[in-house]
């Protein structure tokens, strides 16, 4: 019911979002993997924006969403630069592999559309059952703030305007925010025009959940988690400081 990237939510995505757009994040992640024994695993790889540079890149990486639609654009891609995708339909929280990862990467808050706390909990377990020993989990969050402005609560539209020369619109409503659970609501409504016309829309119900730096430290140590670092904005080790737009979590798998 929630959060499930449809036609309309996927196409938005792909031109707001291209394969090889950076945040930042591109190049954090490249470094931060140099270094990884082992194949590393992108859990919500969606379009691909992440996925296909780092396959380009020669790193060995497979990738899961629980989208179609998102996988069929992360595959063309692969396809258009005749990359060998290794990408799968599943789901965080019932993926599975008969292999270990050297790394697992999640980058842009995608685990935040885990929205249970217990959940979330046990899919860091899974997460942590799937790395080889020393294997290396990073995860990207969006800070508190991300959700609790005054800007966050209201009410935009965003366009963009396709190679046919037809508009999608993007509506974005947040209609509840619940205090106690960590949890925004809000409803995406997406639309295709045509000559003024509308030939489809979508109603997503997106939801997410906000996490506390230290809550989400004791999450990962409680799901067997080590030696775990935090940057902010993608500077590896600083540490996040107020008014930063994103928080990376790096932790371990034991040796052992």
């Amino acid at each position: 019911m929630y959060n499930r990237y449809g036609k309309l939510a996927s196409w938005v995505y792909n031109l707001d979002k291209p394969v090889g757009r950076s945040f930042g994040d591109l190049e954090f992640y490249r470094h931060r993997l140099e270094q990884c024994d082992g194949p590393i695993l992108e859990p919500a790889v969606g379009n691909g924006r992440i996925y296909v540079p780092l396959l380009e890149a020669g790193f060995p990486i497979e990738g899961f969403d629980a989208s179609s639609e998102m996988l069929g654009y992360c595959d063309a891609a692969c396809r258009k630069r005749d990359l060998p995708a290794a990408l799968t339909r599943q789901t965080f929280e019932n993926f599975s592999y008969d292999k270990r990862f050297g790394a697992i990467i999640i980058p842009a808050g995608s685990f935040q559309l885990l929205t249970e706390s217990a959940s979330a909990t046990s899919v860091l377990e899974r997460l942590h059952y799937h790395l080889a020993p020393s294997g290396r989990l990073i995860i990207d969050l969006d800070p508190i703030c991300s959700f609790l402005e005054p800007s966050a609560a209201s009410t935009s539209v965003r366009t963009w305007v396709t190679e046919e020369g037809d508009l999608l619109t993007l509506t974005d409503q947040r209609v509840e925010t619940r205090y106690l659970a960590q949890t925004t609501l809000s409803h995406l409504r997406y639309e295709h025009w045509r000559d003024g016309r509308l030939l489809r829309t979508e109603l997503d119900l997106f939801k997410l959940r906000w996490w506390g730096v230290e809550e989400f430290a004791l999450a990962l140590r409680a799901a067997g988690f080590v030696d775990i670092e935090i940057s902010g904005n993608y500077q590896h080790g600083q540490g996040p400081l107020e008014g930063q737009t994103i928080i990376s979590f790096e932790a371990r798998r034991a040796a052992f």
